[in-house]
């Protein structure tokens, strides 16, 4: 890796460390909620982890709003609703065997750790494209600069690290899809986008250019995606009230929820390959059409 990248990227992880630090006295049960003062709300985690518990005690619950006094953790004052597919709870099993303010606090703590290898793989996506903007994917990507008094430098990662939520993950798992796809593995690209397709929203950004990095053998990396897609939906079909309770879910608070700030973490991801790739989408997809 070039010097001044490396110095670049350990400088966003180290100025992400200030954002992690001053959200971590937040990440405790309770948090107030939004635009309704003296009212509380469980962290984001509270979803994984009890969505984790029922997965495997009563998976018919998994996508089941509120708490069930069936042996269950239960977060104060509730826990919020599961809405990912059910793959990503294998992904995060062996946080299981940890108390629910322990798992939350691991999480947190690995994808941290994962923002290394982030860096990593937007210098070997980018690096073509010349120092500045290899830096600046990096900056937008790994630090999300939105200041705010008191959360650090920003907004995004604060809020991700305070709720436990799985954004970074996702965004690792989008990263290595398209670099493993550049390398012209397409089978492996289209298993990680399955993967990372956790959350179905970033999944279907994500394809255009997960098309462009594999336009050379794009049957080979549709079908490894479309195939791990169905094994990771499995469940909903073994489990025919998890099935039920997914499509429920995504009818009635699934469409409603809202495109919080974390949000952007992978998007910037995607917006930034995208942009600086605009030529070679463009080829990509008239090779589609034909």
């Amino acid at each position: 890796m070039n010097l001044w990248v490396a110095v670049g990227m350990g400088v966003f992880i180290s100025l992400n460390l200030a954002t992690f630090l001053a959200a971590y006295s937040q990440v405790s049960n309770l948090g107030p909620l939004c635009c309704a003062p003296g009212q509380f709300m469980a962290k984001d985690f509270s979803a994984y982890y009890v969505g984790l518990w029922r997965f495997f005690h009563d998976p018919s619950q998994v996508y089941t709003h509120g708490f069930i006094a069936d042996g269950e953790v239960h977060v104060f004052p509730t826990q919020e609703q599961y809405k990912y597919l059910p793959s990503f709870l294998l992904m995060i099993y062996p946080l299981l065997f940890l108390s629910y303010q322990e798992a939350i606090i691991v999480f947190n703590v690995f994808q941290f750790f994962l923002l290394v290898p982030i860096g990593v793989l937007i210098y070997l996506l980018v690096k073509d494209k010349g120092l500045g903007l290899t830096l600046l994917a990096g900056a937008a990507v790994m630090l999300a600069p939105a200041p705010f008094p008191g959360w650090g430098l920003s907004v995004p990662y604060f809020w991700l690290w305070k709720e436990g939520q799985a954004k970074v993950l996702e965004t690792f798992l989008l990263l290595l899809t398209f670099y493993v796809g550049s390398r012209g593995w397409p089978i492996i690209s289209g298993v990680l986008l399955g993967l990372s397709s956790f959350d179905p929203r970033f999944g279907l950004i994500a394809f255009p250019v997960f098309v462009m990095y594999n336009r050379k053998r794009i049957g080979a990396s549709l079908l490894a995606l479309g195939a791990t897609l169905a094994v990771s939906s499995l469940p909903l079909l073994v489990y025919p009230q998890m099935g039920l309770g997914f499509v429920q879910m995504v009818f009635t608070s699934g469409v409603a929820t809202v495109f919080y700030p974390y949000a952007l973490i992978p998007l910037f991801a995607v917006v930034a390959l995208w942009l600086l790739n605009r030529e070679e989408m463009a080829l990509a997809w008239r090779f589609l059409r034909s």
